[in-house]
């Protein structure tokens, strides 16, 4: 690969080394090294620039899990030398909460959650991140609901005038990566059009094999079409008004692996819907950032791992209803 340390057998490899080296190998300054000067780092919660943030950040989840793991699961990835290349890292990440922070006094509790990141990258660099969380899954895990969770947040933020303000479509900027395009009848198709068709009226959920799975927000995990299609609607039902964008795909065909696709999508729409999850309905605006992974094959989907905040929902309409 043009522009990246030799020691690197290919893109994958740089992904899951560089990402080992510094939250396990605790290289945290090497951040400087593998990430831009200048960065855009786009979550639900926010963007921030530059690598010192990300340095900060690492430091912090580190003294509250110092035996933090990023076990990747997967990259889903594509680009060549002259354009760059494109990664979307799902990891596994486990620790133990040991230290004061961010998430309150040490617990002793054993935690596990799922992480996407996509990034941009070229000459050794990473050079545009977005990254979901499933935050939510996290603080239960600590001893939090995420409603509970996100007016902690607020309150540490000054309260509901001074808290800072969520992602949203307003802060999709321009970004020196251009995406490779989408092939007819790749993963990345079929997968961007079964995503789209979820959101529909009425959908059947079809295009699911009979015998998949589906990895959902607070470690759910759903078997067969049924609890795919209660999985999706639970997050559905909310809303009105509904608003799907996709805003990036990636997809891989490797020998003797399923093909592979890799989606980042916004959602919006208006809380109109009581719902178990998001209580009652406050007719606020809510938006939604989400990344996706599924393998595929040719009865449709047969694997699919879904991203989303619930904590960031939560602080939306915490903060939307004020």
């Amino acid at each position: 690969m043009k522009g990246f340390n030799k020691k690197y057998k290919d893109f994958p490899d740089y992904i899951l080394k560089i990402t080992k080296q510094i939250w396990e190998g605790k290289d945290v300054d090497s951040i400087g090294e593998f990430y831009t000067e200048n960065i855009p780092v786009r979550s639900p919660f926010g963007i921030t620039y530059g690598n010192k943030p990300v340095i900060e950040a690492t430091y912090n989840t580190l003294k509250e899990f110092p035996n933090r793991q990023l076990l990747g699961e997967d990259v889903i990835w594509n680009g060549n030398d002259d354009n760059g290349y494109h990664s979307s890292h799902r990891i596994l990440s486990k620790g133990t909460h040991l230290g004061d922070g961010f998430y309150g006094k040490p617990t002793g509790n054993d935690i596990y959650y799922r992480v996407i990141a996509d990034c941009a990258c070229k000459d050794n660099q990473v050079y545009d991140e977005w990254i979901v969380r499933d935050q939510g899954a996290m603080v239960r895990q600590i001893g939090y609901s995420p409603k509970e969770f996100a007016k902690i947040m607020i309150d540490k933020e000054g309260g509901l005038e001074k808290a800072n303000k969520l992602f949203d479509k307003n802060d999709i900027k321009p970004s020196d990566y251009h995406p490779v395009k989408v092939e007819k009848n790749s993963a990345g198709e079929v997968y961007s059009n079964i995503l789209s068709k979820v959101f529909e009226e009425g959908y059947d959920f079809k295009d699911y094999n009979r015998a998949s799975s589906i990895y959902w927000p607070g470690n759910k995990l759903g078997h067969g079409r049924e609890d795919i299609a209660k999985l999706w609607n639970s997050l559905k039902s909310i809303l009105t008004d509904i608003k799907f964008t996709i805003e990036h795909v990636g997809y891989l065909n490797e020998p003797n692996k399923s093909p592979r696709a890799s989606i980042r999508w916004f959602l919006e729409g208006v809380h109109s819907n009581d719902s178990k999850d998001y209580e009652k309905k406050t007719n606020s605006k809510l938006f939604i950032m989400g990344i996706n992974h599924a393998e595929l094959n040719l009865d449709g989907v047969i694997r699919e791992w879904v991203l989303f905040d619930e904590v960031a929902i939560w602080k939306q309409i915490l903060m939307n209803n004020n």
